[in-house]
């Protein structure tokens, strides 16, 4: 593959990172930090929640994105 060319793909895959960005998800009943993600800040500003199951309490909960 042509320098060049690996130098277009970094670029590429270094842009793209910038849009996504790494959340943690924590259950609300137990507060513990189960899930590690990304999501697109542009297309979601706000603090992501979703049901998921939690290990702990070993049930689905709602899980909040946490700093």
């Amino acid at each position: 593959m042509p320098l060049e060319t690996v130098n277009c793909l970094r670029k590429f895959e270094s842009e793209v990172e910038v849009l996504r960005t790494r959340i943690t998800l924590a259950c609300t009943e137990c507060k513990q930090r189960n899930y590690d993600t990304t999501k697109d800040k542009k297309t979601h500003p706000d603090r992501m929640e979703t049901k998921k199951y939690c290990r702990f309490c070993k049930k689905h909960t709602t899980h909040k994105e946490t700093k």
